[in-house]
């Protein structure tokens, strides 16, 4: 092979590399950004703030639905899980407050409401903007 090939096939190495390089970086950072505020986390905040409870359990689909509309920003609602381990029962605090079905939101006025609800639905409830539209 002459000097040249050999040439053309170094560039060819080191391009990919390259490449390859800033395609990890480019997947790491938009991974890292995902990790930051989420599109629903002011409305999650303020959900608790104004005294929102989301009752739920682990094995619920249903609370699984109503989670996954929060996507990341689930952290900032205040949700009690009522489940024990390995379904064995109710917790206290779900006992004490008498919740009968998953999931169930209460409201700062002691209103329930059983089941997924909207966001328009959470809104019109407890006073906050959904926002991150």
């Amino acid at each position: 092979m002459n000097k040249g090939g050999v040439l053309v096939k170094f560039e060819m190495k080191k391009l990919f590399w390259i490449i390859l390089v800033m395609g990890i970086v480019i997947v790491s950072g938009c991974a890292a950004n995902n990790k930051g505020t989420s599109r629903y986390d002011d409305f999650a905040k303020c959900l608790t703030e104004q005294g929102a409870k989301f009752y739920g359990a682990y094995w619920c689909p249903h609370c699984e639905n109503q989670k996954g509309m929060f996507g990341n920003s689930i952290d900032y609602v205040n949700y009690i899980e009522c489940s024990l381990p390995n379904r064995a029962g109710q917790t206290e605090e779900c006992r004490q407050a008498e919740i009968e079905s998953y999931p169930t939101w209460e409201f700062q006025d002691g209103k329930r409401v059983s089941g997924v609800m909207s966001f328009e639905q959470l809104s019109q409830n407890s006073g906050c903007e959904i926002g991150g539209e």
